[in-house]
């Protein structure tokens, strides 16, 4: 009998503890379903101590507080106030004392300190994939290796680019970094007193370094370039221009050689001409043939004419030849101007014309 008294005890138990399984199950399965507000829960709260001033605000959500750093939000409203010029077409063209003000600050803000002097110093603060290099990157990128693709016989890429344009090796491939062709960008821009309907011609743009910029601010069809090279025309055209967006401007980008422009037709004038690190590869006889084929094509007094680095084409003659020859096609020479990079120590060097009359 006491046998069997233990043994109902026994089996009582469990049949307690499987009720109580099935209840808590019963609970976790209808409680999603049920029309529950975050109000009936403010007994369940975590408990957030108050934070110090300076510190952060209490951002309530409902009935629910949580602490939130917004010395971020507090600095950024702070340059906005102090900021009250008032909005154009060209605000953000150049960048101001303020926008690098904002840029420190938020450096400040996010405890970032100086970025690495040295190599092992950058890399370390990367957090998560280790760093690779465009080799590595093509390496991966032409196994698949960890992307996802489609079946060659599937794939679906309408502008279908080489991997070396993917991984932005043609970025390498100039005398100075990428970033240097928004510096061009805006000192061409202030110079020149350029509007976004006016028209813009390069002479040799390359992989676009600076005439993405002329690009995205002018209004459509209004950029015109001359490039020799074929790899970098399609390098502009098949990766530069979707990757940035800007197919629905329009640039006329021709294939030229020895400074022959008839592909631009004959109408054309251009307020702003320019030429970076081009004149100074070529010889001086050809040259002076771009200058006189692109003199006329200058508006007549307020467009500019800027040439890079040096006038070696003009100070190897005496200066009285080259002021004669410069004046037989209409140009006249207004000075040498230098202007500072933003983002590396580097100072470039431009040389600017204007067109006059000629003298009956």
């Amino acid at each position: 009998m006491a046998k069997y008294e233990k043994l109902s005890s026994a089996m009582a138990s469990k049949a307690a503890l499987l009720l109580l399984f099935l209840a808590l199950l019963l609970v976790f399965i209808l409680l999603p379903s049920l029309p529950l507000k975050l109000d009936n829960f403010t007994s369940l709260r975590c408990s957030v101590p108050e934070p110090r001033a300076g510190n952060g605000v209490i951002v309530s959500l409902g009935s629910v507080k949580s602490p939130v750093d917004s010395s971020r939000l507090a600095q950024n409203e702070k340059f906005l106030a102090a900021d009250d010029s008032d909005e154009d077409e060209d605000e953000g063209l150049v960048t101001k004392d303020e926008h690098v003000k904002w840029v420190r600050a938020q450096m400040e803000l996010a405890r970032l300190g100086d970025p690495g002097k040295t190599a092992h110093e950058w890399h370390r603060m990367r957090k998560g994939i280790n760093p690779r290099t465009r080799e590595q990157q093509l390496f991966d990128l032409r196994r698949y290796h960890g992307i996802s693709h489609y079946d060659e016989h599937e794939n679906r890429t309408r502008l279908p680019c080489p991997g070396e344009l993917l991984v932005e090796e043609h970025h390498s491939n100039y005398g100075e970094p990428w970033a240097g062709g928004r510096d061009i960008f805006e000192f061409l821009v202030q110079a020149s007193g350029l509007k976004k309907h006016h028209r813009v011609l390069e002479m040799g743009c390359g992989t676009l370094r600076v005439g993405l910029h002329f690009i995205r601010y002018l209004a459509v069809g209004q950029f015109h370039c001359l490039e020799k090279d074929p790899l970098s025309i399609t390098t502009a055209l098949l990766y530069e221009l979707p990757a940035q967006g800007l197919l629905h401007k329009r640039p006329l980008i021709l294939r030229s050689e020895d400074m022959d422009i008839t592909g631009l037709g004959s109408g054309s004038t251009y307020n702003l001409i320019y030429s970076s690190a081009v004149f100074i590869h070529i010889p001086d006889s050809l040259v002076w043939l771009g200058l006189q084929r692109l003199a006329p094509r200058l508006v007549l007094n307020s467009g500019r004419l800027f040439v890079s680095h040096n006038m070696k084409f003009c100070t190897r003659m005496p200066a009285d030849e080259c002021k004669s020859k410069l004046a037989q096609l209409g140009l006249l020479y207004l000075g040498k101007h230098t202007h500072d990079s933003l983002l590396f120590n580097h100072y470039e060097i431009w040389h600017e014309f204007s067109r006059l009359p000629k003298s009956p």
